[in-house]
């Protein structure tokens, strides 16, 4: 349906009319149930991936940059097979490092869940834009006064957003105020990335020794806060 325009009497204002109404109506719901058809195909992690994966085309076809600020969660179902897959997989791609890496990463997890219900231990995973993008872990060391700080891993494509230092200062955070009076962590020389991020949150090394471990002559080194 076509009107002279109240404003402009060189424009038409062109619209539907009843039975364009209930025609567009119709072709809604068809459109409405053909998506809803094609979603119940999928579980709801399922869907997530797919919605996101949608919301990833999109901002790159309009040029949008998405939000590369991450949240940070306790762990989910998953998340701890995720972590022990990404330290093997990354590790073995940046360092060369064989599988005895990613054994390591699987019994500090394993120690992690052995541990459930602890309150004096906790974990965190950073999840920016739906995806995994982080994670660490803090837990209680032998002599039940010192934490640990374990599994420390920014995925590359988060890496110089702070998100280390996020998860570093957290875990500070919870041994403080969990009663620890110091919180410890096992590295080795080559991690110069991870390593700045120590010292700027005030770690200090303890001790160093020569090791070969993962397939390499290695320096591994002990660096602890007083908390």
């Amino acid at each position: 349906m076509r009107e002279r325009s109240d404003v402009d009497a060189r424009s038409q204002v062109v619209s539907l009319t009843d039975a364009g109404r209930q025609a567009l109506a119709v072709l809604n719901k068809r459109s409405s149930d053909q998506i809803s058809a094609l979603l119940h195909r999928f579980n709801d992690d399922e869907q997530r991936r797919l919605l996101n994966a949608m919301v990833t085309i999109t901002d790159l076809v309009d040029g949008r940059k998405t939000n590369p600020t991450p949240v940070l969660r306790p762990p989910r179902a998953g998340d701890l097979g995720w972590v022990v897959h990404r330290h093997g997989v990354l590790y073995a791609q940046e360092y060369g490092w064989d599988e005895d890496f990613e054994a390591l990463a699987a019994k500090v997890a394993a120690a992690y869940l052995d541990g459930r219900g602890t309150a004096r231990q906790a974990g965190w995973i950073a999840e920016a834009d739906g995806e995994r993008v982080g994670g660490v872990f803090c837990m209680a060391g032998p002599d039940k006064r010192t934490a640990q700080l374990r599994l420390l891993l920014v995925e590359p494509s988060s890496r110089g957003l702070g998100v280390g230092k996020r998860l570093v200062a957290k875990c500070v955070e919870f041994a403080r105020a969990s009663g620890y009076t110091a919180i410890e962590l096992w590295t080795v020389h080559v991690l110069a990335a991870a390593r700045g991020i120590y010292q700027r949150a005030g770690f200090q090394l303890v001790t160093e020794e020569p090791i070969h471990a993962f397939g390499h002559d290695l320096v591994g080194q002990t660096w602890r806060l007083d908390l």
